[in-house]
């Protein structure tokens, strides 16, 4: 398979592409060309191109770790089995010093992973194009701050370093015989100053999908030439029937995904009615209304009963208070059985076949092309 990169906007991302601008045909053009010449699958995948991109994120930072040694509590190697005792690592530094980092990294994969879907067993994230600006913008943000956090970290490493150190000489002392040959050890282990920025990288790229091509005959040896651009070609043959077939599962799961966490939140929201001590708490609203705007903008597959289930509830439920609720048993008991039947039927739809979903976006003539703004 062949994923190729696009370009970045700013340093590492890109602002919003189409594959139909780079042809010089109108989407009507293509539309027609290709809904009669394509098989379903292929106008799954011509169409995911332009109605999203594949985003991974990629945050590398100095763990300040390293593999604990038998030697380094104190303890005669050949009396630690391998095969039944793991000793872990060793912290090189307190945790403390790079909390930041681990903050950082973990809101970029919480951002990532709520905005998109996992692609192809994990290859890669499928991005909407509806989601585009905003989960780049924020990635854009969160890269700035590890920058930050990355300037602040370089102009303390060496007193962070010192006292490390210190603290390494005190519990040596209580490990072992030996204390300055286990503070040897950590101090060889931290890099040096003026190599430090290549353990720490914030990467974010975007990436669209093409189905391999056949090998260009330039490109092997007249000698070989036959013999590997048959192997190619059947590689590549192998390659676009296994993503073809891959796609329409995708979409399907993408549909069921959100399914089943309109599910979830339904129930969560009906346990926080049950268990909260004010009966209604305006947060536990606002989560489904935040909900529901992120499931427009995921909704690329057009999943059009569930959310115009989705609206509906925000019009009937949403636009009432929670202190009107805890002042109005009758207004409060109808919302919560609006909630409960929503869950009932995202539940239901959730185990539904999505095969007519899948066949209506694979339909190009009547497909709406997205593009982020």
């Amino acid at each position: 398979m062949n994923i190729r990169p696009s370009p970045k906007l700013g340093k590492n991302v890109l602002k919003s592409f189409s594959t139909a601008l780079t042809h010089r045909k109108t989407i009507t053009e293509i539309t027609k060309e290709r809904t009669t010449t394509m098989p379903l699958n292929q106008n799954l995948l011509d169409i995911l191109t332009r109605e999203g991109v594949l985003l991974s994120v990629s945050v590398r930072y100095w763990r300040a770790a390293k593999k604990l040694h038998a030697q380094d509590l104190g303890l005669d190697p050949d009396d630690v089995a391998d095969r039944l005792i793991s000793l872990g690592h060793k912290r090189l530094m307190p945790k403390d010093a790079l909390s930041a980092f681990a903050l950082i990294e973990s809101r970029a994969h919480a951002l990532v992973e709520a905005a998109t879907f996992p692609f192809l067993n994990g290859l890669a994230r499928f991005l909407p194009n509806r989601k585009l600006g905003d989960v780049t913008g924020m990635l854009s943000r969160l890269e700035s701050e590890f920058q930050e956090a990355r300037n602040v970290f370089a102009n303390r490493y060496a007193s962070l370093r010192e006292e490390a150190l210190r603290e390494w000489r005190e519990q040596a002392r209580r490990l072992a015989d030996d204390p300055e040959r286990i503070v040897a050890s950590v101090s060889a282990a931290f890099p040096a100053p003026d190599r430090l920025d290549r353990y720490f990288s914030f990467n974010t790229s975007l990436f669209q999908i093409q189905l391999p091509a056949t090998l260009d005959a330039e490109l092997v040896t007249s000698g070989e030439r036959q013999a590997l651009m048959r192997a190619r070609e059947q590689a590549a043959q192998d390659a676009r029937r296994k993503i073809s077939e891959g796609v329409e599962t995708f979409v399907g799961d993408c549909v069921a995904s959100l399914r089943q966490q309109t599910a979830q939140l339904c129930e969560e929201m009906l346990e926080s009615f049950r268990s909260g001590k004010t009966g209604v708490h305006q947060r536990t609203l606002n989560r489904l209304t935040e909900f529901i705007d992120n499931f427009r903008a995921l909704n690329f597959a057009n999943d059009e009963e569930l959310e115009s289930r989705l609206i509906r509830v925000r019009e009937q439920y949403l636009t009432t208070t929670a202190e009107t609720y805890r002042d109005d048993e009758h207004a409060r008991r109808r919302m919560t059985e609006g909630v409960r039947k929503l869950a009932d039927a995202a539940r239901e739809l959730a185990s539904a076949d999505t095969r007519v979903i899948v066949e209506n976006f694979g339909k190009l003539g009547k497909r709406r092309f997205t593009l982020a703004a």
